[in-house]
């Protein structure tokens, strides 16, 4: 069974100059504003990178969960952060890394079983599977 979801992207001008708008289909984000300015200059607005980012710390913490579950684990906190790096190559750019930290808090989790469990969601994660790039973990478990 394939579930399919989407977002929109509206652009009007050129590259430096133009501004767009992106809207997602549960209405999360509508007319969100996102450019050059919002992508390279730290402007107020989105950026793909930025949603991207969102979509794999949720997809992370959500693969983690499921795995946790499976080793007879609950969560009593994950604090997933995915860190997209942008560089820029030849003439244009490339999203060259994906770096997730990561907070926990597992009741009866041992920092081995932690770490193990970690890793299989960063690499069964289906965010992480759609990446060309390399993808690091920090995982820290508190308490």
């Amino acid at each position: 069974m394939a579930i399919t979801k989407f977002a929109t992207a509206h652009w009007s001008g050129g590259l430096k100059d133009g501004k767009g708008e992106i809207s997602t289909q549960s209405g999360s984000l509508k007319n969100q504003p996102y450019g050059f300015n919002t992508r390279f200059e730290g402007k107020p607005g989105t950026n793909p990178e930025e949603l991207l980012g969102a979509a794999h710390a949720a997809c992370f913490a959500m693969a983690l969960s499921g795995i946790l579950g499976g080793a007879g684990l609950t969560a009593k906190s994950l604090d997933a952060k995915s860190e997209i790096v942008l560089d820029k190559q030849g003439e244009g750019f490339a999203i060259t890394h994906a770096k997730l930290t990561l907070e926990a808090e597992i009741p009866g989790a041992t920092e081995a079983q932690f770490r193990e469990l970690a890793e299989k969601a960063k690499a069964g994660c289906p965010v992480s599977k759609l990446f060309n790039a390399t993808i690091t973990l920090e995982a820290k478990l508190k308490g």
